[in-house]
């Protein structure tokens, strides 16, 4: 079970700061072979929802409010530790995310960029496709909306 933490950057601490950003260029850059800038300066803005386990941080997503990424709400950088995705801990956090965002935004609409190979898991969670396919950092992704 995960013990979900919300916070905004300045609330984070060195190490989960380091932790996070460790996990991001794990999964991101290293296990998805993808050359790019993932500190892109939208940190400051967010909210920084940590999926904890065994005081380690296994699960992740940033959130933002309404026009501070898209037009929407957003949730971003979703990523789950690879030995910890048996457990589905990318349904967990991304159900924290949505609802940090109805608590700390008080929206419900929530749109993704979402890579194109998580169509079905974000379809689970209630996302639906908008829009065509674009290419971002040379990956397939889509744009999804959830009301």
């Amino acid at each position: 079970m995960l013990d979900i933490k919300v916070k905004s950057f300045k609330e984070l601490t060195t190490p989960e700061l380091y932790y996070l950003l460790q996990l991001r260029s794990e999964v991101f850059v290293v296990e998805q072979d993808c050359v790019y800038q993932d500190i892109d300066g939208k940190d400051q803005k967010s909210l920084h929802v940590l999926g904890v386990k065994n005081d380690k941080i296994v699960a992740y997503t940033r959130i933002f409010k309404p026009g501070d990424y898209f037009e929407l709400a957003s949730i971003g950088r979703v990523v789950v530790a690879k030995n910890e995705r048996q457990y589905k801990y990318g349904y967990d956090i991304m159900n924290a995310s949505a609802e940090a965002i109805k608590t700390y935004f008080n929206e419900t609409t929530i749109k993704i960029s979402a890579q194109v190979y998580l169509l079905k898991f974000y379809n689970n969670l209630g996302f639906k496709e908008t829009g065509e396919e674009y290419l971002e950092d040379n990956i397939p992704h889509i744009a999804m909306i959830k009301s």
